[in-house]
């Protein structure tokens, strides 16, 4: 890849410097030796060296190696994390100064240091800062006040080649008795402040706010970032790479050594997240964003200045002369962009970023006309999908005008706070379904990504919300023990992404772990391998509160309610590929259990028991499931002439003579005639309630008994510990999909996965097979992930689309 200098013919030639090896730049130097990071992993032997990890080599050593052959391409380096010497490839060495390397020193995790090392002005501003500078500090998630103390190393190893750097810092306000000394480490006195007061961190855990006011006679110059430079963060830039003309945004402009450097996200499809690093003399600015800190990049917005909108709010967040009330985060906002161009968002976040002096809104935005998913120069203020993010000064926001009256509106007669409520409502996108799932949920990075052993929530969030609404209300509705955290990160970070843009990133599944690990008492739910129905037993029950699924009646005995069914059932020597129907009608006979309700939801776990143990190697699905006859107290179909029924026998049920579903119930004629079969005379019929507007007597056959049916809208299933789903997005048996969290992997240990949503026409193939031929059908035979449907089932779950509108 290569950058072409930019003027006034765009010159197609490179510099020289750029086109010779990174090896080529003069090592950085101070004591002797030359410093380097690694831009990727190595392995020397038994030992792998992740990026981000640091070494040195002598600089007698560096002019060795290519004072003769400058075209080598290996240099024996010591690693600085544990002192061994390896022989690396020049081409994933990035070389940093001393006082550099010894401030990543301080971090302890390669990612994290390589991480911080991109994260320019970040790293720039901690190599200015010195005592008596103001920061805010990091601590477990929270950020405190403080000021600084101390710089330097706290522990000297005689035989290291470098010690590492880190901020003493006396913590104040908030902040005080959050820390661990009074200034001094192991012994050794650094500053002295309040017990409790004082700690010792990496440059990555503190914020150099360059807006804070520093103590008299200490303050230190603002760091040197844009001054006398052409380019500025926000410009709006073109540049060309293998001679093509390629736009941008500026996201930072750097020096390395003597060189500038500008951080770019371009323009182009596909590259949200990807930042070009490009000398700025090979760049070349276009109009100046003077209020948007990001472009749109919509087909029909142009790069240019963000309109002042002529009703402001101030950036107080005071109300504006129009009258509109201070916008907040949650608020729905317009932005007036380039050439009267507008967009449409929420306000998620309102704060000051680095190194703009304005109050700044972070905006998610309607449509993919962003640029981030609420990152800014490497750390996230605010998460959304892809392309949805906008940072834009407050005062460029104004009230949506689509959620506005005019005056005499209907909207003016309702009360302020009624008004309130209906601006700031929580935003829900419908599940999709048919062509929009399609379009929307299908390919790779779609779905959720999994991260850490999260395939089994994973799984299940994919399952329960993709496609359908039937248990929508756990985004909205206040249950009694609702925990409102909770319910939004549900909603806004993983259901409305998951059915705007079809992908839900880790770090939001994790958001929610790490909720449920706090609120359900448990460490584990962030990291260990789960089942699904321990997290929808967690979130439904004690974080929620929401009502049980099911309400079920044993033995005559009510209140034996829960929110998934365990089939429960001796082996059936006769059962060999059994369908859904069947295993639920016999474990309700085994134990002599009855519905009291329609269930909006029915979710129900297979006879298995992780991935040990299967009771059939097989089970069909029923794409309908038929609970009429498990219901008490419901009108029942004599299985024979069809009139109403009067009597359930359950030997009956386990006669073969019978069909192999449905339970056995009889009018009082056929019972009759049914038992008087010398084998069926000890059988014990039970007899029915039947309800009163089903009791008169009408000619046979003419009172027909209502079914009731569920539909099947997915299944989980498990191998070797990992869940995948099938989801069904249309009426039609060729329409599923296959979703895993963890399809295919980028990197090894610090890349990431990518999820993967597929369709699977082919399960209707074996759906539509005869029960004999299926059951004959060898599983390594079958066309595409249909044998994960029939011989991985671990949960099936059904809705009834009629009692979802009521619950």
């Amino acid at each position: 890849m290569c950058y072409q200098p930019a003027g006034a013919d765009y010159m197609k030639t490179m510099d020289k410097n750029l086109r010779a090896p990174t090896m080529s730049l003069p090592p950085s130097v101070g004591d002797g030796n030359c410093y380097y990071i690694l831009t990727e992993g190595c392995t020397y032997g038994s030992k792998y060296f992740p990026p981000g990890s640091l070494c040195c080599c002598s600089e007698r050593s560096y002019l060795r190696s290519f004072a003769d052959r400058p075209s080598a391409r290996f240099l024996k380096v010591i690693m600085l994390d544990e002192g061994s010497t390896v022989t690396v490839t020049v081409e994933i060495l990035q070389p940093v100064r001393r006082e550099v390397a010894a401030l990543l020193l301080g971090i302890g995790g390669p990612s994290e240091r390589l991480d911080s090392f991109l994260e320019r002005l970040s790293l720039e501003a901690a190599l200015q800062a010195g005592p008596g500078q103001k920061v805010t500090v990091e601590i477990e998630r929270q950020h405190f006040p403080g000021v600084i103390r101390y710089v330097g190393s706290i522990h000297k190893s005689p035989l290291a080649a470098l010690s590492p750097v880190f901020f003493g810092v006396e913590l104040q306000g908030e902040g005080e008795n959050r820390g661990r000394s009074d200034g001094s480490y192991h012994g050794t006195e650094y500053f002295k402040c309040k017990p409790g007061c004082g700690i010792f961190l990496p440059f990555s855990r503190i914020r150099f706010a360059p807006g804070l006011e520093n103590e008299p006679g200490k303050q230190k110059p603002k760091v040197e970032t844009e001054e006398g430079v052409p380019v500025k963060v926000g410009d709006a830039v073109s540049f060309y790479v293998d001679e093509v003309l390629r736009k941008g945004i500026a996201m930072a402009v750097y020096r390395e050594g003597s060189q500038w450097f500008v951080k770019v996200c371009p323009e182009e499809e596909g590259t949200t997240d990807i930042f070009r690093e490009i000398p700025l003399d090979s760049v070349v600015k276009e109009n100046l964003i003077s209020q948007s800190v990001f472009p749109t990049f919509g087909p029909d917005v142009g790069l240019g200045h963000s309109k002042q909108p002529k009703r402001q709010a101030s950036e107080s967040g005071e109300e504006g002369e129009s009258g509109n009330p201070p916008l907040e985060v949650n608020s729905m906002v317009q932005i007036t962009l380039d050439k009267g161009n507008q967009v449409f968002g929420i306000i998620r976040w309102l704060g000051y970023l680095p190194q703009i002096k304005h109050k700044m809104a972070g905006v998610e935005l309607d449509e993919d006309k962003g640029v981030t998913a609420g990152e800014w120069l490497g750390k996230y203020y605010f998460h959304c999908a892809p392309k949805r993010g906008l940072f834009v000064k407050l005062q460029s926001c104004q009230p949506d005008v689509r959620f506005q009256s005019s005056r005499g509106s209907d909207l003016n007669l309702v009360e302020d706070s009624e008004r309130e409520a209906l601006l700031h409502a929580p935003v829900s996108f419908p599940p999709l379904r048919n062509e929009d799932a399609v379009s929307v949920l299908r390919g790779r990075m779609k779905g959720i990504q999994g991260h850490c052993n999260s395939c089994y929530m994973d799984a299940a969030l994919f399952s329960l919300f993709s496609c359908t609404s039937v248990l929508d209300s756990m985004l909205f509705t206040p249950f009694t023990l609702c925990d409102r955290n909770v319910q939004e990160i549900l909603r806004e970070e993983i259901v409305n992404p998951l059915r705007k843009t079809g992908f839900v990133k880790a770090r939001s599944v994790m958001h929610l772990r790490e909720q449920l690990t706090e609120k359900g008492k448990c460490s584990s739910f962030t990291n260990a391998e789960k089942d699904p129905e321990e997290f929808l037993s967690l979130i439904m029950q004690k974080i929620l509160g929401i009502e049980p699924l099911l309400k079920l009646q044993s033995g005559g005995h009510e209140g034996l309610d829960c929110y998934c069914y365990q089939i429960f059932m001796d082996k059936q020597e006769d059962l060999v590929v059994p369908d859904v129907q069947q295993l639920v009608e016999h474990s309700f006979l085994t134990y002599d259990q009855k519905l009291v309700e329609i269930p909006s939801c029915f979710i129900i776990q297979m006879p298995r028991f992780g991935k040990e143990y299967k009771m059939f190697s097989k089970i069909i699905p029923s794409l309908e499931l038929d609970i009429t006859d498990l219901l008490l107290d419901s009108p029942r179909e004599c299985c024979v002439c069809g009139d109403v029924a009067t009597l359930e026998c359950s030997g009956c049920f386990k006669d073969k003579m019978f069909a192999p579903t449905g339970l056995k119930q009889f009018c009082s004629t056929c019972s009759k005639q049914v038992h008087s079969h010398y084998r069926r005379r000890t059988h014990k019929p039970t007899r029915l309630h039947v309800p009163e507007e089903f009791q008169c007597r009408s000619p046979q056959g003419s009172q027909r008994v209502p079914r009731e049916k569920m539909e099947l809208f997915a299944v989980l299933c498990i191998e070797t510990s990992h869940y995948v789903s099938f989801v069904k997005y249309g009426p039609e048996n060729e329409h599923w999909m296959f979703f895993d969290s963890m399809a295919d992997r980028h990197g090894d240990e610090n890349g990431f996965n990518i999820p993967t949503v597929t369709l699977c026409p082919e399960v209707a193939k074996y759906l539509d097979l005869p029960l004999a031929v299926l059951a004959l059908e060898q599983p390594r035979d079958m066309d595409g992930v249909a044998k994960r449907l029939f011989c991985d089932a671990y949960m099936y779950m059904y809705q009834s689309k009629k009692m979802a509108l009521y619950k």
